[in-house]
C-alpha cells in the first residue's frame, strides 16, 4: 500500500465503520494526514488487569490508523493510574498501589498484541510506552511553572466530569483527581516533542481531555515559527450502547472482559455468547464497529441477517471473528463445539472440564449436597422445582410430559431419579427446558 492511499483512507473508513465520532480541525487534520505517515497515540489506565469491550472502539481506531500505513502508540497510564480518571465517575476513584498498577499494565499489554501489530520489521510498528517513565521524574515546581501556567481554572471546571463532581457538595472532587487533565495533556506534549505524536485517539468521554493536550501543546510551542510546530488534533470513537439496554460497565459488574487469564473474568465460552446473544437492531452496526471483515463482506451479512434472522448469521460472524481474535483459533473452536453441543446436538456429555465449568459460570445454577444422590437417588420433579425452571411440582410433570425437559441431553420421564451416575466430571448436572432454557446444578 502506497503512503498516499494508506494515509487517504483513515478517516474515511471510520466514517464509513461508524467510528468517526468527533474530530478537530476538520480538513485541516484531512491534509495532515495525507501529507506524510504520522503517529498517534491512545492511552488506557490500568484499573484493572484487563481491559473490557468498551475499551475496544478507541483500541480498534489505532488499529485502522496501523492498516492505513501510520504508527500507532499505546501509552500504558503506570502514571496517571496511580491518580485516577475521574471521568464518568460520581465518587473518587479508589486509588491502587503501585505493584498493582505495574501487574496490570502487564496483563492489559497480553490483550493490545492481539489486535495491533508489533513486528519489528514493519515501518509502523506498534509501541508500548509506559507514561511512568516521563511523569515519575517531573518535579512540582516545574509542573506548575512549565504546564500549569497554561491552564485556566475556570475552563477546567467546565469539564463535564470536573462540573459534575463539584455540584455534589458531599464529595466534590479532590485536587488529585482535578490534576489528572495536566497529566494526561502533559502525556500528549511529551509524545509530540519525543515522538512526533500529532494525534491522539480515545473514546468520546476523552475529548475534554483531549482538547487540553492539544491546547497545551500549541501553547507550549507559541509562535516558534515551524510549519508543523503545535499540531496536533483529536479524533475520538462513540461510546458503546446496546439497543436492549443492557449495561456493560465495569462499575455494575456486568463488563466483558477481553481476557480470561485471571479470577472473575469472562470465559472464551461467556465471549463467544455475548456476540451470539446480540440483538438483530445491533448486527450490522457491531459488526462496523468490532471487526476487520471487509464493507463488502458485512454488506452481504446483513442482507443474508435480515433475510434470515432466525440463523442468527451476523452474530455468528461476529462471535467467530471477536473470539478468534481476543482468544485465539484454538479456543474459538473449543467454544464452537461447546456451543453447538449445548443448542444444537444437546449431548453435553462429551464436554471436557474446562468448557463445563465456563458453562456452568455463564448459566443460571446453584449448589447441592451430593448425598441426595445417593440411596435411591433424588426424584428429577423435585430437583427442577429447586431451579428456575419449573414453578411447582405441576409444572415440572408437564414439562417433562411434553417431552420439553432434558438431563445432560438425555430425555427423562416423571418417575426418573437422578443419581451419581449423572454427574459429569464428577459434580455436575445440567438441565435443560426447551430449546434453550439452561440450569445447571453442581454437586459437593
Amino acid at each position: 500500500m502506497s503512503d498516499q492511499k494508506a494515509t487517504m483512507s483513515f478517516l474515511d473508513e471510520l466514517r464509513w465503520r461508524g467510528l468517526l465520532y468527533q474530530q478537530t480541525a476538520g480538513e485541516e487534520l484531512q491534509r495532515h494526514l495525507q501529507a506524510k505517515p504520522r503517529v498517534a497515540y491512545c492511552g488506557f489506565d490500568p484499573t484493572a488487569d484487563s481491559l473490557h469491550i468498551g475499551h475496544l472502539l478507541p483500541l480498534k481506531l489505532l488499529a485502522h490508523w496501523q492498516r492505513c500505513g501510520h504508527t500507532p502508540v499505546v501509552v500504558m497510564g503506570g502514571g496517571t493510574g496511580l491518580i485516577g480518571d475521574p471521568s464518568g465517575l460520581d465518587s473518587e476513584r479508589r486509588l491502587l498501589g503501585r505493584d498493582r498498577v505495574e501487574a496490570n499494565v502487564a496483563s492489559q499489554r497480553q490483550i493490545l498484541c492481539r489486535v495491533l501489530d508489533f513486528d519489528a520489521s514493519l515501518p509502523n510498528t506498534a509501541v508500548i510506552r509506559n507514561n511512568i517513565e516521563w511523569l515519575e521524574g517531573l518535579k512540582f515546581i516545574e509542573v506548575l511553572r512549565d504546564v500549569g501556567k497554561h491552564f485556566s481554572v475556570n475552563a477546567m471546571i467546565q469539564k463535564d466530569s470536573v462540573r459534575r463532581r463539584l455540584q455534589e457538595r458531599e464529595q466534590g472532587i479532590t485536587y488529585t483527581e482535578f490534576s489528572y487533565m495536566i497529566l494526561q495533556a502533559y502525556d500528549f506534549l511529551h509524545l509530540h516533542r519525543t515522538a512526533d505524536c500529532t494525534v491522539q485517539v480515545a473514546g468520546s468521554d476523552q475529548y475534554g481531555n483531549i482538547v487540553a493536550g492539544i491546547d497545551l501543546i500549541r501553547r507550549a510551542y507559541g509562535s516558534s515559527g515551524a510549519p508543523e510546530a503545535g499540531e496536533a488534533y483529536g479524533v475520538t470513537a462513540p461510546l458503546v450502547a446496546r439497543s436492549d439496554g443492557a449495561k456493560m460497565s465495569k462499575s455494575s459488574g456486568t463488563a466483558i472482559w477481553l481476557s480470561a487469564d485471571t479470577r472473575n473474568r469472562t470465559s472464551p465460552y461467556a465471549f463467544y455468547q455475548y456476540w451470539i446473544n446480540l440483538p438483530d437492531a445491533d448486527v450490522v452496526q457491531w459488526l462496523k464497529w468490532y471487526t476487520f471483515i471487509s464493507r463488502e463482506e458485512i454488506e452481504d451479512l446483513g442482507r443474508r441477517h435480515e433475510t434470515r434472522p432466525q440463523e442468527r448469521i451476523g452474530q455468528r460472524a461476529l462471535a467467530r471473528h471477536m473470539t478468534g481474535l481476543l482468544h485465539g483459533d484454538d479456543q474459538l473452536k473449543r467454544v464452537q463445539n461447546a456451543s453447538e453441543a449445548l443448542f444444537g446436538s444437546g449431548d453435553v456429555r462429551g464436554l471436557d472440564e474446562l468448557t463445563l465449568s465456563e458453562v456452568v459460570a455463564d448459566v443460571p445454577h446453584s449448589t447441592h449436597d451430593k448425598a441426595l444422590l445417593d440411596r435411591g437417588g433424588l426424584s428429577v420433579v423435585e430437583l427442577l422445582v429447586q431451579t428456575s425452571l419449573a414453578s411447582s411440582r405441576r409444572a415440572a410433570r408437564e414439562h417433562i410430559a411434553n417431552r420439553a425437559v432434558s438431563v445432560n441431553g438425555r430425555r427423562l420421564t416423571a418417575d426418573c431419579n437422578l443419581t451419581m451416575t449423572d454427574l459429569l466430571h464428577g459434580r455436575t448436572i445440567l438441565l435443560k427446558r426447551g430449546k434453550k432454557h439452561y440450569y445447571a446444578t453442581d454437586w459437593i
